[in-house]
C-alpha cells in the first residue's frame, strides 16, 4: 500500500530518538485501499503456493472452499487482522525492516485473535550478517481510547520490551518450514547464543482508526521513558468500518466468480 500512504496527508512529530506519524486517508484513496487491500488479503491467510496446488489438483470450487475456512466471521477479529495486515505491509514499504512470515496463515481458528507479538520485524545488515528486530502492536478500533494505548504499552514492554522469547522461535521454526533456513539460523543464534539487547529492538505502534489518533497517540508516546526506539504511527480513515466490511465482502465476492 505505499502508493496510498505517500497519497495520504502525514504529519510528522519527532522527540529525540523517537518519531510519531499521523497519516490521513484522502477520500479519493479510500476505494484504492480496498481494491488492494482485496487482492493482498488472501496472501495473508493462505500461502499462493498451497493455493495453487489445491486449484491444480481439485478446481476451484475446492480453492475458494479453503480460503473461505480461513476467512473470520467475527467483526472483531476481522478488524484485528486488517490492523495487522497494513502494519505488515507499512514495515514492509516504509522502513528498513521486513515482516519474514505472514503469521496469520498459522491461526488457531479463524474466529479467534492469535496470540504473542503482533507482528516481528527484520533487519539484516549484510556486511557483518548481525540482526535487528522490531516488535510491533497493531490496534484497530473505531475510536482509539486511552486503555488501548495503555494495553498497547504494556504489550510492548512484556519480555523486558524483547521480542517474546516463543514468537521469535514460532517465527524461526515457520522460517525453516518455508526454506528460509539461513534467516532462521540468524534469529535463533541472536537468541539462544549471543543474547538480544536493547540497541538491537525497536517498537512501532501501528493504530487504525476512524477518530482522530493524534491527541491520544501522542500523549502516550510522550510518556515513555524507556530506552527502546519507539515509532508510533496513527492511520486514520473516516469509514474504518465500511472498509473493513467491504474488503472481506470483496475477497468473498471474488471466491463466487
Amino acid at each position: 500500500m505505499l502508493n496510498i500512504i505517500d497519497k495520504s496527508v502525514v504529519s510528522d512529530y519527532s522527540q529525540g530518538q523517537h518519531s510519531f506519524k499521523k497519516v490521513v486517508l484522502k477520500n479519493l484513496e479510500y476505494q484504492a485501499l480496498i481494491e488492494e487491500l482485496i487482492e493482498t488479503l488472501p496472501d495473508y491467510y493462505i500461502d499462493p503456493l498451497s493455493m495453487a496446488c489445491t486449484l491444480e489438483r481439485l478446481g476451484k470450487p475446492a480453492a475458494a472452499a479453503k480460503l473461505r475456512l480461513k476467512i473470520p466471521e467475527v467483526t472483531k477479529i476481522r478488524s484485528g487482522d486488517i490492523g495487522e495486515v497494513i502494519t505488515t505491509d507499512y514495515i514492509d514499504e516504509q522502513t528498513v525492516f521486513s515482516a519474514p512470515i505472514k503469521k496469520l496463515r498459522w491461526k488457531d481458528h479463524r474466529n479467534m485473535a492469535m496470540r504473542g507479538d503482533d507482528v516481528i520485524g527484520v533487519f539484516i545488515n549484510q556486511e557483518n550478517q548481525t540482526i535487528k528486530f522490531l516488535k510491533a502492536e497493531a490496534k484497530s478500533n473505531l475510536s482509539l481510547s486511552r486503555n488501548v494505548l495503555i494495553k498497547a504499552r504494556g504489550e510492548l514492554d512484556l519480555d523486558e520490551g524483547l521480542p517474546a522469547p516463543h514468537a521469535l522461535e514460532f517465527v524461526a521454526e515457520r522460517l525453516r518450514e518455508t526454506g528460509s533456513q539461513d534467516l532462521a539460523d540468524l534469529i535463533e543464534k541472536a537468541q539462544l547464543v549471543d543474547g538480544i539487547g536493547n540497541n538491537q529492538v525497536e517498537h512501532l505502534l501501528f493504530t487504525f482508526t476512524s477518530s482522530n489518533p493524534e491527541t491520544l497517540q501522542r500523549e502516550a508516546f510522550e510518556s515513555y521513558g524507556g530506552n527502546i526506539k519507539q515509532s508510533s504511527v496513527g492511520f486514520q480513515v473516516s469509514n474504518h468500518q465500511e472498509l473493513i466490511g467491504s474488503v472481506y465482502q470483496g475477497v468473498l465476492d471474488g471466491l463466487d466468480d
